[in-house]
């Protein structure tokens, strides 16, 4: 039986703690330099979500950053709302081998770390160039 449609082995609470653990991986010295952003996990995005960064009916998409990147803040930029970076478990599971949680912790770190770098302002073109996936 193919894994594509097996997206829900991985309990939602046990999925936020690898979200966790994926946050506690960056080094301080990048926190101090994250501003304004709340991590979340949701099962799937939004039709809203998916189609704000062009992603087709059912096509996956793991996770979204939403807000304004360092990079484009101005002084204007005070008392904002939080950013929000989501982290979408089903998308997740369903790219992972069922029973593989090494392959979802791996995944759930990519995802983590390349939301971030959007909150820093670095593309998704840049992140190919870097090979970050």
């Amino acid at each position: 039986m193919s894994h594509l449609f097996t997206d829900n082995w991985v309990a939602p609470d046990r999925f936020e703690q690898l979200v966790e653990e994926a946050l506690d991986t960056i080094p301080d010295a990048l926190w101090e330099a994250i501003d304004n952003v709340a991590v979340t996990v949701a099962d799937w995005p939004t039709r809203h979500q998916r189609e704000e960064v062009g992603i087709p009916p059912g096509g996956l998409l793991l996770g979204l950053y939403e807000g304004v990147p360092l990079t484009e803040r101005t002084s204007g930029y005070g008392l904002a709302p939080p950013d929000v970076i989501t982290i979408f478990r089903r998308p997740i599971l369903r790219v992972c081998p069922p029973g593989d949680e090494a392959t979802v912790r791996a995944q759930v770190r990519r995802t983590v770390l390349h939301e971030i770098a959007h909150h820093f302002g670095i593309s998704d073109e840049r992140l190919h160039e870097l090979g970050a996936y």
